[in-house]
């Protein structure tokens, strides 16, 4: 297989150079067999094609193709090398050349643009009332923006290729502005767009409010912020961290954002700051690291406490490009503190949705909570802490005196209680002749025959011998001043209990 690949490439860089009728074959041939062959060959074909693809410009459509030919390359796992670069160098000459296109369209009545693979000479004919002579060179550069487009695409999927663009500004900035014009009618420049925004941004000064810390940190193929946050969170909170205070991200959250794919399990990301710029501008996590402000020569960004709590799910904008982060340094206290002094007061930038704060303040109006058990009670004015005790209503017991059993003296108090146990002849009815009374009395305990179970025999009192004797109420018992007295009957009676629940005395 490796041989009838070998074989193939060679019949692609041979046509190409000849502009030969059989490169359309040859090229399918090479990607029908790509997935079939060790990465070591693809990269051996990937240094080859680059001699090819620079001579072949020319012709733009052999160009464009072996242009998409590399990027198929790259994603079966080629290392894009000098290649990349040279596929960003042509979109960049054929870009503009669209973008010339796309506006020689719009001055001559404007409309829907042509499909790239079906321009024709009449488009040509149409933009050459404004572009002249340059009308086939702007004409060639749409019908080959599609193919470029999605060669640059896979190009910046490669780290190196995405380090060599941040390294040369101008040329990322010539060539972020084309790819934007493009974007507004190809979709696919707009992934093209975000991937150079990816490359434009790869360290960051980070600094975390509630410790007042700083760090420099480098990261690489992080496509939002969403992205961004969570790494942070990792490499800073915690013991396993920079021991930074916050709640450590799950592991799952963070290597998902690394090079895994997402759980199901757990692909639900909770914040744990919010994101503002070094200029005391709000940044958040929907935008990407290239956003964050330059602040002093370096993009600061300041970890504040949530004003909103929010969430998202895990895993990349580009799942194909894996994620790095690694905090390079920690500033120096003097260093750390030379920073704070140049950014915003604490509080002063908060999340966009998040709820005003009442009386425009931190909280400082509210009056301050007692500590201790009565903590979850407002404070009230209680007067003096050493205010003495009022003197009680009733006197002492002393020790020599001998208080009566409970309930049956005064010895705790200094009037009658509205509950007393009183000894009365035995009436024929509750309340006996005082029912219709002006003013309610207590329940009073009367002498009643005692209840005789139900289904049982009647048998004499003193059958129940055994039983331990009956007290009088209130006799011994403790409290029995401060409630009524049970009707009679009622608490010394089993059966007022249902009969599946207690058994009937013996019969003797």
């Amino acid at each position: 297989m490796t041989e009838e690949f070998r074989a193939a490439f060679q019949r692609v860089l041979d046509t190409a150079a000849e502009q030969a009728p059989g490169f359309p074959a040859a090229v399918h041939d090479v990607l029908r067999l790509s997935s079939q062959v060790p990465t070591e060959e693809l990269s051996a074909a990937m240094e080859a094609l680059f001699p090819v693809l620079g001579d072949c410009e020319p012709a733009a459509g052999i160009a464009a193709d072996l242009a998409v030919l590399a990027g198929a390359l790259v994603e079966a796992g080629a290392p894009a090398g000098q290649v990349g670069l040279e596929v960003l160098r042509q979109l960049g000459s054929y870009g503009q050349a669209a973008v010339a296109f796309m506006h020689a369209w719009e001055k001559t009545g404007g409309g829907q643009l042509p499909d790239p693979n079906g321009v024709t000479e009449a488009e040509e004919q149409r933009v050459e009332e404004v572009l002249g002579d340059n009308a086939p060179l702007a004409t060639v550069g749409w019908w080959t923006s599609l193919r470029y487009g999605l060669a640059a695409k896979a190009m910046l999927g490669d780290a190196r290729v995405r380090a060599a663009v941040r390294s040369d500004a101008s040329a990322l900035d010539g060539l972020s502005q084309i790819v934007r014009a493009l974007a507004l009618h190809q979709p696919v420049y707009g992934e093209v767009a975000e991937l150079l925004r990816m490359a434009e941004a790869d360290t960051v000064l980070v600094l975390d409010r509630a410790s007042w810390r700083g760090f420099r940190v480098r990261f690489d193929g992080i496509g939002d912020n969403f992205q961004l946050h969570t790494l942070l969170a990792d490499a800073l909170i915690g013991k396993e961290g920079l021991r930074v205070p916050g709640n450590r991200p799950d592991p799952r959250w963070t290597a998902a954002c690394l090079d895994a794919p997402a759980d199901p399990l757990a692909d639900v990301v909770t914040g744990e700051w919010d994101l503002v710029g070094g200029d005391g501008t709000w940044v958040g996590n929907e935008a990407c690291p290239a956003d964050i402000p330059v602040v002093d020569g370096e993009r600061v960004l300041v970890l504040e406490p949530q004003s909103l709590a929010h969430s998202w799910r895990a895993g990349r904008q580009y799942p194909h490009i894996p994620g790095s982060l690694e905090v390079v340094a920690e500033l120096s206290p003097d260093e750390a503190t030379s920073w704070w002094g140049r950014m915003h007061p604490v509080g002063s930038v908060r999340h966009p949705m998040a709820p005003e704060i009442e009386h425009g303040d931190t909280g400082a109006h509210r009056p301050p909570l007692h500590f201790g058990v009565a903590a979850h009670f407002e404070e009230v004015d209680s007067g003096p802490m050493a205010a003495p005790l009022a003197e009680p209503d009733h006197p002492e017991v002393l020790p020599e005196q001998a208080p009566e059993p409970w309930g049956g003296g005064d010895a705790l108090r200094s009037e009658p209680e509205p509950w007393e146990v009183r000894e009365e002849p035995p009436a024929g009815s509750w309340g006996g002749g005082d029912a219709l009374r002006s003013e309610p009395e207590p329940w009073e305990v009367r002498e009643e025959p005692p209840v005789e179970p139900r289904h049982a025999e009647p048998r004499p009192a003193e059958s129940w011998s055994a039983e331990p004797e009956r007290r009088a109420p209130g006799a011994g018992c403790p409290g029995a001043h401060l409630v009524p007295p049970m009707p009679p009957g009622v608490s010394d009676s089993w059966a007022w209990a249902p009969e599946w629940k207690w058994p009937p005395p013996p019969v003797r």
